[in-house]
């Protein structure tokens, strides 16, 4: 499972090493080795060499690989090569369209690690819960750029539903609340955080970055503010008092649902010290 106060995953080239190495040292929670968009057709040998060069040793910073398409030639060579290996944390599976693709890959695993789906199409997105709730995968996410081009979307409204279906689909299937989608200017780092404001009231937590200057942004806006830390504290304490259901002073109603919240709440907070 993925700890619940993670917040930030760092893409890097598979093919480059050394940004690699520098990743490791970026203060991101997650590592996310990209073998499939970020490295051009010639250089995917290379990186799979590279790749595997790295999980030969665990890491202090957990390390996550995206494989390339399922479908394709590279991904089986690449997960029975990578499996093995003891500084893989997880897989990441790209354009992950049902139960059966996550079974594909448990055939190819020599060992089974932890699986991350990643929904890019609407069939991926039709499917959402029954891939959240296969037994392997421990967290799911949208990829939301082939998603936008396979749906035609030109303004973010279009993906106010996949986006909903994605917080819902994890959450029903007892997976924490997936992470955003990337954000492409690694420049806009206003924009970066009104964005992550907006994946906040959605339910998102945590983001996918592409570059180490977003990470601090990323951490900030889904980081608990001093008045919500507040009325966590307040209502951990209501419910120590009381195991049952219970009213706060102010009337709010609290039952276990809200406590947990709380509790998470709390626990995300711990980062700021």
């Amino acid at each position: 499972m993925t700890d619940p106060t993670y917040l930030t995953w760092l893409y890097v080239p598979g093919d480059r090493p050394g940004v690699v190495a520098k990743a490791l040292g970026s203060g991101a929670d997650v590592v996310l080795v990209d073998l499939e968009d970020a490295v051009a057709p010639d250089r995917k040998g290379y990186a799979l060499d590279a790749t595997a060069d790295l999980l030969a040793d665990k890491h202090e910073v957990p390390v996550h690989v995206r494989v390339n398409a399922l479908d394709g030639p590279l991904a089986e060579q690449e997960v029975r090569r990578l499996t093995p290996l003891p500084g893989l944390d997880a897989l990441r599976l790209p354009k992950v369209g049902g139960p059966d693709d996550i079974a594909r890959v448990l055939d190819w695993a020599v060992e089974v690690p932890p699986l991350y789906a990643l929904l890019e199409s609407a069939l991926g997105i039709e499917h959402a819960y029954t891939i959240a709730d296969h037994a392997a995968v421990h967290g799911i996410a949208l990829g939301e750029a082939d998603l936008r081009a396979e749906l035609g979307v030109t303004d973010a409204r279009g993906l106010a539903w996949p986006r909903g279906r994605a917080v819902v689909a994890a959450l029903a299937a007892r997976l924490p609340p997936p992470p955003q989608s990337v954000y492409p200017d690694v420049r806009d780092t206003e924009g970066l955080a009104r964005s992550c404001a907006e994946g906040r009231a959605l339910g998102f937590l945590g983001r996918t970055a592409i570059h180490p200057r977003q990470l601090p942004v990323i951490e900030e806006a889904f980081l608990p503010t001093e008045v919500e830390v507040a009325a966590a504290h307040e209502i951990v304490r209501a419910a120590a008092a009381d195991a049952g259901a219970l009213a706060l002073p102010d009337g709010r109603f609290v039952d276990a649902a809200v406590v947990a919240d709380a509790r998470r709440v709390l626990a995300l907070a711990e980062r700021r010290s």
